[in-house]
């Protein structure tokens, strides 16, 4: 999920991973052995990749258009700051005399490394610090950020490595000028294609281990059998048709970004550099060719990152969208289940009436049973009489509690076929004890005949209820004398559907309240809360249907909605 402005996704990992140096649940000692070890290892990667890389050398100076090593400690700069930059420090020293075994003057090499510390640390400092760059970089933005970074850093320390290489007296303009080119590409595509998968690398690689599994195992043995070969056509083609024939890299790198974002964006890339600098290497390719390969590399490494940062800011998107929209659907539920507590909670005390009718009719009818049984002489068909009255009247009593209980149940929607009557019937039996009370007729026209539906019986049983409760609303707020609600269901076709309308002849709605009747927190009422017509839309439409305002007349309010039948 995308962070807040200010807030990087290294910041909300790093305080989990031992690479932090707040790691609070270790002891001191251990948290300090555990960071020393993670440097030593950087520095010891770095002067190996400096081993690996070097392949030209002109005059005691490495010359070497492709440095690796810069791109994994400037990812460990940007990620965690500024000790890594005496990792990039020490490592030049050692790599300048004991890999490279340069002829350069000591006191020169030691402020080479000084340059090349200072110079990318300072850049690091200003990315990280002041422009905000993520180092999950988990939007364009921040790819660009680090390319320019790169970029930026890069010309920096060629130009102060060119001032002070003049400094040596062996070396004149023309050779500065000559190591200057390689160098400076060399810094680039090192971090362009390094520090990408280092961050990755570092900051979740157990998703990288995972899009390496055997699911796609297959994939990458094409791609990297693929890039291979396109590499060995451009690299053993003559000269000048090697170079034209780059593009043919750009189709897996792409690929790859298109199908696993950033993630296969920078996989592609390193396997790409690795065989290119491998194949060139082994054609015995000058430093100024290798250097125009390793330009048209730059273009694709910037390629390759804009298209995988774009397909992982739009999975992130959606994954977020996901993500609300499952919070809405959380929330609609928690406030249908709401709205049903308040219908129950207004005809609560009718509730009660209606259960202790029946209740009051089988006590009577079980003391009656009782003293016939008590008699003189029995009177058992007056006896099975009183039996089957009461079993009637206690299945009655647990028929509304029943009712009751199936519709405050909270859950899953339960998706089954439902007989259209069957489920206006039960409506009426909970909103009838209310209208009753308040002298108001509820009837239902609804032929047994009607197609049946598919959906959630509780959810459809809920539109009906708030359409009912609304109507009982107004017309007992309105103190008509003959209130009257009639429930219509019929079969519709073109397209086969059944539509139920709710009818009542109290007192309308007025205009300005009837555009809006459907949005949330749209009310009529004095202590409404406008999510009754809200959420009978949203189930409607969940099930296929649609509601609307039929008729707001006085006398003659309508409100409608359709159901698609069963298939």
């Amino acid at each position: 999920m995308p962070f807040c402005r200010g807030e990087s996704r290294a910041d909300k990992l790093l305080p989990s991973l031992p690479l932090s140096a707040d790691m609070p649940s270790l002891p001191r000692s251990t948290r300090g052995l555990a960071n020393a070890a993670i440097i030593t290892t950087v520095l010891a990667a770095y002067i190996f990749l400096e081993w690996v890389s070097f392949i030209h050398e002109y005059k005691g100076m490495p010359i070497t258009p492709w440095n690796p090593g810069l791109g994994l400690v400037f990812g460990f700069i940007v990620l965690l700051g500024a000790r890594y930059t005496a990792v990039l420090f020490a490592g030049t020293i050692i790599a300048e005399f004991g890999v490279l075994r340069s002829d350069l003057w000591w006191p020169i090499i030691l402020a080479l490394a000084a340059i090349v510390a200072g110079g990318y640390g300072l850049v690091a400092k200003v990315v990280r610090g002041y422009l905000r760059l993520d180092a999950g970089l988990n939007r364009l933005r921040d790819v660009i950020l680090l390319l320019l970074s790169g970029a930026i850093g890069a010309a920096l320390v060629a130009v102060l490595m060119s001032l002070l290489l003049l400094a040596d007296e062996r070396l004149d303009f023309a050779d500065v000028l000559l190591a200057a080119g390689p160098l400076l590409i060399g810094d680039i595509i090192g971090i362009a294609v390094i520090t990408p998968l280092t961050l990755q690398l570092v900051l979740h690689g157990q998703h990288l281990i995972d899009q390496i599994s055997l699911r796609v195992s297959g994939e990458l043995l094409l791609f990297v059998m693929f890039v291979i070969s396109a590499l060995w056509v451009i690299v053993s083609a003559s000269e000048p048709n090697g170079s034209k024939l780059f593009y043919l890299t750009f189709l897996p790198v792409v690929l790859a970004a298109l199908r696993y974002g950033l993630d296969g964006a920078c996989i592609g890339l390193a396997i790409t550099q690795v065989g290119l600098v491998g194949l060139l290497h082994r054609y015995g390719y000058e430093a100024s060719a290798f250097a125009e390969f390793q330009l048209l590399m730059l273009v694709l490494s910037a390629t390759g990152l804009t298209v995988g940062v774009i397909v992982t800011e739009r999975q992130h998107s959606d994954e977020t969208a996901r993500e609300f929209e499952r919070q809405l659907r959380a929330k609609e539920v928690d406030a249908a289940q709401a709205a049903r507590f308040n219908l129950v909670s207004g005809t609560a005390a009718a509730l009660a009436h209606e259960i202790n009718q029946p209740m009051t009719a089988a006590r009577a009818l079980a003391r009656s049973v009782q003293q016939l049984l008590h008699g003189s002489v029995l009177d058992l068909a007056r006896i099975e009489i009183n039996v089957a009255n009461l079993i009637t009247q206690v299945d009655h009593a647990g028929g509304v509690v029943r009712r009751m209980r199936d519709f405050l149940r909270r859950g899953q929607p339960h998706f089954s076929s439902i007989v259209v009557r069957e489920l206006i019937v039960d409506a009426i039996v909970l909103i009838g004890p209310e209208a009753a009370s308040k002298g108001i007729n509820v009837t239902v026209e609804a032929p047994d005949n009607l197609p049946l539906v598919h959906g959630d019986a509780i959810q459809l049983q809920q539109v009906v209820l708030n359409l009912l409760r609304n109507a009982v609303e107004a017309i007992a707020d309105a103190r008509l004398p003959d209130g009257r609600i009639s429930v219509i269901a019929q079969g519709l076709e073109t397209p086969n559907r059944v539509e139920i309308a709710v009818v009542d002849n109290g007192p309308g709605i007025k205009g300005e309240v009837a555009e809006r009747l459907f949005h949330p927190l749209a009310t009529s009422k004095a202590d409404g809360l406008g999510l009754g017509l809200s959420i009978s839309a949203s189930i409607v439409e969940a099930h296929g249907g649609r509601i609307w305002l039929g008729a707001s007349g006085a006398g003659a309010t309508e409100f409608r909605f359709s159901l698609p039948v069963q298939i």
